[in-house]
């Protein structure tokens, strides 16, 4: 995992998360992620419309000072907030206490969004939803900086660590499920379209955001599932790749 947005190495980590990430058996610390902080135009910008909506109107402008004070730039409390990616799992610190989750036993949704406005792009908004075993969750988006490298290491390490056992339990005659999918040895079935063998699956692909599994003699996808319901997405991909192989 590439070392980006690392503390500095004078800056020891607090001792919750040394002593959480201890207790987890997460390893070494691999590289911290800090909050995105607005560029100096930005915060000019959002200085000058707290101006010109206070001399205007004074709810809006007390909307831009209240949301500038709410950037890391601004706000302590905000630039404190932290996700430690570790050899073994992460730990996430933006809440009263640390969260860990390990790359063996979680689950993750994420939703990549490209934005346009008239037909230009504006940016890409990122939301992972990461799932414990006992069910409780936590959102991590754009605001930390360079989503495009924590996203993808969480699904590199959650792949890497979680598909031998996939594979090995579909190997022994069970069924993996990912959300509304399930495949095992045989084929592969969803809670809507039943179920289909691998020897009709004719293709399975991306596009949109969209999983489309395209069944054999059809023109129509026989199931379109969104990426963003399919738990763990790049570990369905190499199960169902590896089966279909």
């Amino acid at each position: 995992m590439q070392r980006v947005q690392s503390r500095p190495v004078q800056e020891q980590l607090p001792g919750e998360v040394l002593d959480l990430a201890a207790s987890e058996g997460l390893g070494e610390l691999r590289a911290s992620f800090l909050p995105k902080r607005a560029g100096m135009w930005a915060v000019i910008g959002m200085v000058f419309f707290s101006l010109l909506g206070l001399l205007a109107f004074v709810l809006p402008g007390l909307l831009f000072i209240w949301r500038l004070l709410q950037t890391p730039n601004f706000n302590s409390k905000q630039a404190a907030k932290r996700i430690h990616c570790f050899d073994h799992g992460l730990i996430v610190s933006d809440r009263d206490r640390p969260v860990a989750f390990r790359w063996d036993s979680v689950s993750v949704l994420q939703q990549i969004t490209r934005r346009y406005a008239n037909g230009v792009y504006v940016g890409t908004s990122y939301l992972y939803t990461l799932f414990k075993p006992d069910g409780s969750t936590i959102q991590l988006t754009g605001f930390y900086a360079d989503p495009e490298v924590w996203g993808a290491a969480i699904q590199h390490e959650i792949t890497r660590a979680q598909l031998p056992r996939a594979l090995d339990l579909v190997g022994r005659g069970e069924t993996v499920r990912f959300g509304d999918v399930a495949v095992n040895a045989h084929g592969m079935a969803t809670v809507k379209r039943g179920s289909l063998p691998w020897s009709a699956v004719e293709r399975v692909e991306v596009k949109n955001g969209v999983v489309f599994v395209g069944k054999s003699g059809k023109l129509l996808a026989w199931s379109n599932t969104p990426v963003h319901k399919v738990p763990n997405f790049f570990v369905f991909l190499a199960v169902v790749d590896q089966l279909r192989g």
